[in-house]
């Protein structure tokens, strides 16, 4: 088993798919209108979907508010430098919620982007050459 995706549902597809291919670096992978059901999806990556796990973006037509519950967390994504990201997050007009700096009780560099829906994002600095990860 592998994980394939996390869906996310969104109210302005066009505007989310800008996110996260503009301010996050992602690829539209794959985009598929569904009229007579009243969906489209877009499917964004930073590799194609055989190599690792993406977020599949659902519009729902004319669904133009969705409450994200208590349940949903976030989205991590591992960075070489959180703060120089967080710059060029800003600089490109993203909303960082939670500036970089060490998580609670411990040293690991996080923070904290928001999307246009308002899912959080979460930024963990990473040595991409260490073999154990937090």
């Amino acid at each position: 088993m592998r994980l394939l995706h996390t869906m996310l549902r969104v109210r302005d597809l066009q505007r989310s798919i800008d996110f996260y291919t503009q301010v996050l670096g992602m690829t539209l992978l794959r985009q598929r209108d569904n009229p007579e059901y009243q969906y489209t999806l877009a499917f964004v990556g930073y590799a194609d979907e055989s190599e690792q796990a993406v977020i599949e973006l659902t519009y729902n037509y004319g669904v133009t508010e969705y409450e994200i519950g208590t349940a949903y967390g976030h989205i991590a994504l591992g960075v070489s430098d959180v703060a120089q990201t967080c710059a060029q997050i800003k600089s490109i007009g993203g909303r960082v919620t939670r500036e970089a700096g060490a998580v609670k009780g411990g040293t690991t560099v996080i923070a904290f982007v928001e999307d246009p829906d308002g899912y959080k994002i979460e930024l963990i600095e990473e040595n991409f050459h260490e073999k154990d990860r937090l």
